[in-house]
């Protein structure tokens, strides 16, 4: 009898086992995640997004700080650049005047010894002129002055300078050039880069000031004046007055050309030619002229190109400047310090001189 065949079975009990426990082991993995995800839901995010804020804060001023830092970087190359230019140009001067000075010291020894000579004769002279002004004439000119002088606390002082001012008209030349800010070259240059108030401060100029100061309060009443002041070009200190005489009785005009002067700032070159050409200009003629100066001219123009000038171009200039004088009035001069101008005292002492002027080389307590 034939045996009967077993069914075929898909699935056996010990494969439901397995997929049973791994269906099991599933589900209880997802439900220790579904655990865990919501405790960390359910904790409070106020301290995270304190810290989330907190970090955010200090990351944008850290950016601002980096902005900050670049800016200021920026401008300190800016500032060095800008630096470095005025560097190279004032070492590109100091050269430029090294150079110069190393000309002038060639024959400095020679000119050195003509400016003694004069200066011995300046003293000869100035002790001649006060033996000869007498006590009587210093005393008629003192009741006759139109206005006072100031003399800063020193009292009633008188000057023995030898200067007449005792004419009908006379016209007083003021040199407001850069050279007026200082005696020596380096401070020239130094306080021609400053401000206008820092000009109007210096020593030399006050001086200058003062002079005219000086010179307005020994003008005879009933005579006439006028007032230039030059450098590159010519105008007169009362505006409007050009080409014109001035009474000297009115004494408030005095006053405002004084003021004026005490206001004004010296710059630019020296043009003698056009001052001397104003003074010919003037009609009825000057039949005194005082000249207030501390060097030879710097150029013959308004305007010119030349970056340096030379001693023996500046005394062709005066000689130039000379010619256009009108002709029989006689030259005072005021001659103030500058350093290196070697040949200005032996010519202005020559021009007074032929002019029948007389010449002042002016101390520092003067007036």
């Amino acid at each position: 009898m034939a045996r009967r065949r077993r069914e075929a079975q898909v699935f056996s009990m010990s494969f439901l086992d397995c997929m049973s426990c791994g269906f099991g082991a599933v589900i209880l993995f997802f439900m220790i995640i579904n655990a865990q995800v919501k405790e960390t839901t359910e904790r409070d995010p106020t301290k995270l997004m304190a810290e989330t804020t907190k970090l955010e804060t200090e990351i944008l001023e850290g950016r601002k700080n980096m902005v900050f830092a670049r800016n200021t970087i920026e401008e300190l190359d800016d500032r060095k650049q800008t630096a470095e230019g005025q560097i190279a140009q004032i070492i590109a001067l100091i050269e430029e005047l090294r150079a110069e000075l190393s000309r002038y010291d060639k024959d400095t020894l020679a000119k050195i010894e003509r400016v003694e000579q004069l200066q011995a004769d300046i003293r000869s002279l100035e002790e001649e002129v006060e033996r000869l002004l007498k006590l009587a004439e210093e005393d008629e000119a003192e009741g006759q002055k139109i206005r006072d002088f100031d003399d800063q606390g020193q009292g009633s002082r008188q000057y023995l300078t030898g200067l007449k001012l005792d004419g009908r008209r006379t016209l007083i030349l003021v040199d407001r050039s850069a050279s007026m800010l200082d005696d020596t070259i380096v401070n020239i240059i130094r306080r021609r880069n400053m401000s206008d108030t820092e000009k109007l401060r210096s020593v030399k100029w006050r001086q200058v000031v003062a002079s005219v100061d000086w010179l307005t309060a020994q003008i005879r009443p009933g005579s006439e004046f006028q007032i230039y002041m030059f450098n590159n070009t010519v105008e007169p200190v009362i505006k409007g007055s050009s080409g014109s005489w001035l009474n000297a009785q009115d004494n408030t005009q005095l006053d405002e050309a004084v003021r004026v002067l005490r206001g004004t700032v010296p710059h630019s070159g020296t043009n003698m030619h056009a001052a001397f050409a104003a003074a010919r200009e003037l009609d009825p003629r000057p039949d005194n002229i005082i000249l207030l100066a501390d060097g030879l001219p710097t150029m013959q123009d308004v305007t010119t190109n030349r970056t340096t000038v030379t001693g023996r171009q500046r005394v062709r200039m005066f000689g130039d400047a000379m010619r256009e004088l009108p002709g029989n009035v006689p030259v005072n001069i005021l001659l103030y310090p500058l350093e290196g101008d070697y040949e200005a005292p032996i010519l202005y002492w020559t021009l007074a001189y032929q002019t029948g002027g007389s010449l002042i080389s002016v101390s520092r307590d003067w007036p």
